[in-house]
């Protein structure tokens, strides 16, 4: 046998071994889980019985969650190098713990957006296996998403998951259908919001530093500004929908309050970039730093809004049947006990520490790439575009807004990069039959000048020839031959798939586990 088959083969047992690692990690705290449930909370019979299955069921679903939609707030700072995988998954593992914990809440809406009307599912058995198959269900997709790599809305797959075991539970009318207009809407607002947030501070980014003649006096001015518009922006978001739960706040006063500590960003900002300035050079890389550190926070504080808004996706149908379970009633509003707070935050760590780096890969690197400069356009796209659109009142997806984000970054780089392939095309055409030198020497002139001087260059030469015009059949061709695909274009159709689906799937799959614990119940 080959030594190169031979490493292959040794490859392969080291993968299957680091797969058993994490599926064994994964099965303890489950165990562990129903150990702890079946031993404290003293209860018998099938109540008892479907109060551990749904406390474990939680904790895989919150395991999912971390494996599948943490991804989105750390991705772009190691796609960029802003940071390594190891120091990502560690932060983001605390600090969605810490938000969890700290800003979670202590009381959740038994059913997510309203979809349904809790008051026509009195029976609390009803409810109770409603509740259990909606999380199962919504747990098992996310956990498919998570295997062929899609970033998916889990939000949107507990939404549909409670709807489908709803409809199976009480029929139509049990179903708020003005609601799923909304989260349909959702599919397109919030990837083009993303998108277009995303783009066009990019685009702010390179008229204002990257095109300019002298980059790195540029960035002095400009980056100061921008950092300082990130802590406003993740200052506003971080009071909204950080802490929400916890400290209600007016939107006027999340913004005055952004606005200073904006104000206080800027300002240190304006030394902290002063010092650095001695080291910055005319060249992209040298930018790209003074984006790291903002980055990281960025993402540490996305990790903490995220964990603090998206464990109730976890723990409230969890709460919701631990509730109906101790009170023997149907409501609206469920308390969280400390027990099903701590089962939802120790998950979404656990899931991301043991299966995140797949969809922090995917998000990070392999839809487009990335730098420094790119992922703080679409971590600014997150907060903006949160913030903008819960004023008002427009759904989005956090999962949407950042993939978009990606998606915005990278179609518009195509968009550039073929504009400016078809601008050095026409200057040669311009100098045709001239020395190559004096035609190089334009061109590298023309490459290195500010947007002012680019303007003046071509309208000089457009003076000074008599080239004729491309027609328009002409010019298609120079699009076509230029055109750079800098977007995956398999991904954006796999994930843009997946999100489509994700309502449909979870209502089939809840209705068809809901009819299967009726029927194990009833058999």
């Amino acid at each position: 046998m080959e030594l190169s088959n031979l490493a292959q083969i040794e490859k392969a047992a080291r993968r299957g071994r680091n797969d058993s690692l994490r599926l064994g990690v994964g099965l303890m705290f489950v165990v562990g889980i129903m150990l702890y449930t079946g031993l404290t909370q003293s209860l018998t019979g099938p109540n008892g019985v479907m109060l551990v299955a749904a406390a474990m069921i939680g904790g895989y679903m919150a395991m999912n969650i971390g494996a599948n939609d943490v991804a989105n707030n750390v991705g772009p700072a190691v796609g960029s190098r802003a940071i390594s995988m190891a120091g990502a998954v560690a932060m983001a593992a605390v600090f969605e713990a810490a938000g969890a914990l700290i800003a979670g809440g202590d009381v959740v809406s038994t059913i997510q957006k309203g979809i349904i009307r809790a008051d026509l599912v009195a029976d609390p058995q009803r409810f109770i296996w409603l509740m259990t198959a909606a999380l199962l269900a919504a747990a098992l997709w996310l956990n498919l998403a998570t295997a062929l790599g899609a970033p998916v809305s889990t939000t949107h797959s507990i939404v549909g998951a409670v709807l489908g075991a709803g409809l199976a539970a009480g029929g139509a009318e049990v179903a708020n259908w003005s609601q799923l207009g909304e989260i349909a809407a959702s599919w397109v607002v919030s990837p083009v919001l993303g998108g277009l947030v995303a783009a066009g501070f990019l685009y702010w980014i390179k008229r204002s530093i990257t095109w300019q003649a002298d980059m790195a006096d540029a960035a002095r001015r400009q980056v100061p500004r921008m950092i300082g518009l990130m802590v406003f922006a993740f200052s506003t978001y971080l009071v909204l929908k950080g802490l929400n739960r916890i400290w209600k706040v007016g939107f006027a006063p999340a913004v005055g309050l952004g606005l200073a500590c904006g104000l206080l960003g800027w300002w240190l900002a304006v030394a902290w970039v002063k010092r650095r300035g001695a080291f910055l050079t005319h060249h992209k890389s040298s930018v790209n730093e003074l984006f790291t550190l903002p980055l990281i926070f960025s993402a540490a504080l996305l990790s903490f809004a995220h964990g603090a808004n998206d464990v109730a996706n976890a723990v409230g149908p969890l709460a919701a049947v631990a509730e109906a379970v101790r009170s023997g009633g149907v409501g609206d509003k469920a308390a969280i006990p400390g027990w099903v707070m701590v089962v939802g935050a120790v998950g979404i760590s656990l899931g991301l520490l043991l299966y995140g780096p797949k969809l922090i890969r995917k998000v990070g690197s392999e839809i487009t790439e990335l730098d420094q400069m790119r992922a703080f356009c679409i971590a600014m796209s997150a907060a903006v575009t949160v913030i903008v659109a819960s004023q008002l009142g427009l759904p989005v997806s956090s999962t949407h807004i950042a993939v978009g984000g990606v998606f915005g970054v990278g179609f518009l780089r195509e968009y550039l990069k073929r504009r400016q392939a078809g601008v050095l095309e026409i200057i040669r055409l311009h100098h045709m039959g001239e020395d190559k030198a004096v035609v190089e020497a334009f061109l590298t002139r023309f490459q290195q000048a500010g947007l002012p001087e680019k303007r003046a260059m071509l309208e000089e030469l457009r003076a000074q020839t008599s080239a004729a015009p491309l027609d328009r059949q002409e010019r298609k061709q120079l699009k076509k031959v230029y055109r750079q695909e800098l977007v995956k274009r398999s991904e954006v159709t796999k994930i843009v798939a997946a999100w489509i689906v994700t309502v449909p799937a979870t209502m089939l799959l809840a209705a068809l586990l809901y009819y299967m614990i009726f029927g194990m119940v009833h058999a």
